[in-house]
């Protein structure tokens, strides 16, 4: 064997000492001391705890509630009437959605939080 062909082996720790990687969050590969990253969790979780976030919104409708819809004048204008809130839609960005039907028509109709209005 030659003496280029051969590898050494890195020194082992001794029982005192003790040799931690830890990898940065960003993903850059150097290694960070151990504690930075403590500090960091710590932090995350006491901002989770301590400060409020925004508050969610819910529907302002329930499931078999009766409220009254109003379709735009431009989708169909004999749509308006009472209506029975069947199903609850995930927001469509700014407004809830719901999946609503008249007993009148043999169909469902999805509609905006803001078409609709709590039926007196």
């Amino acid at each position: 064997m030659n003496k280029r062909s051969v590898k050494k082996r890195p020194a082992k720790a001794s029982r005192g000492q003790v040799v931690r990687k830890t990898v940065s969050r960003q993903g850059s590969g150097k290694p960070e001391p151990s504690n930075a990253i403590q500090i960091a969790s710590v932090t995350a979780v006491t901002q989770r705890l301590v400060l409020p976030g925004p508050m969610l919104r819910t529907h302002r409708f329930r499931v078999g509630q009766t409220v009254l819809y109003t379709s735009s004048p431009i989708s169909r204008p004999g749509a308006s009437g009472t209506y029975k809130v069947v199903k609850l839609l995930p927001s469509d960005g700014d407004d809830y959605q719901y999946r609503i039907k008249n007993s009148g028509e043999a169909f469902e109709r999805v509609a905006k939080e803001s078409q609709l209005e709590v039926e007196h």
